[in-house]
């Protein structure tokens, strides 16, 4: 194979933005080869996209994904559809043989994305997911110092994410939108699995998790839009996660402590404090009740290079190698249910009011879902066809 044909299924905001640069012939070794929707005038729009950007493309297009996947045309395909559709059209996808690049999250529930697991592990095609923030060279460094132990023995991590602000024209753009039936959650579900996921990659994984979910606090939405979450972890670290889409200008904040310094991320740019000695062992040694252990402010230089792809083109870049080279992922699929996994146990802890321990019951969860998803009637200015039979029907817009 020397070239990956891509089909892209989902012509919405971020089916459209992939077209976009898969058509403009960034990603080296790859071509669009298809695009999907259940709307046409969606992929009307996108063919006027390719139209601009590389005239002689010639792309197949279909209403049903399923025609798409039998088709021949595609070797890989990237799901940008709504949420619940993720490990739906992904088990098919493989199951036919295709590789499978899928947006953000990987799903909406654990039980739902175990089974997309098992489908990936029996076929011998690649699986990434979307996380297009893994490509940021400074979450790459500060998880480079931090699973390098130069922050010591991990202490505290606070994320203050309240940057994703949004109008009630955003949430009323889509019937889909903020709907338990359509979406499966408000700003942890869509807004922040980026954070999520970076949140396990660069820290690791908590052991238990307290979550207060506040829904419609800000906007006329059935779900979520205001969350604050506390975690803890088997040595004892605890982190702290603070978000929502109501507070404008909003912060975005990150900060991990360890006994050997302290990061902070904000603004583009990293703050890294290297302690020149154990904080733990000064504690108990220092005869001075107030001093603190000496300290050093390190300038990582951090750049990015201009020669490189990042973001989502860089993601599709790293996919594409990977099948075509045997590259390592930088995104792997299989760890997608991570992220999902802490979302799952805020939103559980706010409907039972209680410590959740993880991994979470992948049942219990689904159940309480299925509650939320039951009495889903929410009513907008503008109604879109939600997702009402999982096997049948998605809607594209993101």
């Amino acid at each position: 194979m020397e070239k990956v044909r891509y089909g892209i299924i989902g012509c919405g905001n971020m089916g459209s933005s992939h077209i976009r640069y898969l058509s403009e012939g960034k990603v080296e070794g790859a071509v669009l080869a298809a695009i999907c929707d259940i709307k046409p005038e969606k992929m009307d729009n996108v063919e006027k996209i390719i139209a601009e950007k590389n005239p002689d493309l010639k792309v197949s297009r279909y209403e049903d994904y399923k025609e798409l996947l039998k088709s021949g045309d595609v070797d890989a395909v990237l799901i940008a559809t709504p949420h619940y559709l993720h490990p739906t059209i992904g088990i098919e996808a493989f199951e036919a043989g295709l590789h499978v690049l899928s947006e953000k999250p990987i799903g909406v529930y654990t039980k739902q994305v175990l089974e997309l697991y098992e489908a990936a592990k029996k076929s011998d095609k690649v699986f990434g997911i979307m996380y297009n923030q893994r490509t940021n060279p400074l979450y790459q460094k500060v998880r480079e110092i931090v699973q390098s132990g130069q922050l010591g023995e991990l202490k505290r991590c606070v994320w203050i994410i309240t940057n994703w602000y949004r109008t009630q024209a955003y949430y009323n753009s889509g019937g889909w939108r903020a709907t338990w039936k359509g979406e499966g959650g408000g700003v942890l579900t869509n807004q922040c699995p980026h954070n999520l996921d970076l949140w396990q990659w660069m820290f690791g994984m908590p052991t238990k998790v307290r979550g207060f979910c506040y829904n419609g606090k800000y906007h006329d939405i059935e779900v979520e839009d205001d969350v604050t979450a506390y975690a803890e972890y088997a040595n004892g670290a605890t982190a702290t996660f603070i978000t929502t889409t109501g507070e404008f200008p909003g912060t975005n904040r990150l900060e991990i402590s360890g006994d050997r310094g302290k990061i902070v991320v904000e603004n583009d740019k990293i703050t890294y404090t290297k302690l020149l000695e154990s904080e733990r062992e000064y504690c108990f040694k220092s005869t001075d009740g107030f001093a603190g252990p000496k300290s050093e402010n390190v300038d990582l230089g951090i750049s990015r290079d201009p020669n490189k792809l990042y973001d989502h083109a860089g993601i599709t870049q790293n996919f594409t190698n990977a099948i075509l080279h045997g590259e390592e992922l930088l995104s792997p699929g299989l760890e997608g249910i991570n992220g999902l996994q802490i979302s799952n146990a805020i939103y559980l802890s706010s409907w039972l009011d209680k410590t959740i321990e993880l991994p979470v019951d992948p049942e219990v969860y689904f159940e309480e879902l299925s509650k939320r998803i039951a009495t889903s009637n929410f009513e907008k200015a503008e109604v879109v066809e939600t997702v009402a039979d999982l096997s049948s029907t998605y809607n594209s817009n993101k």
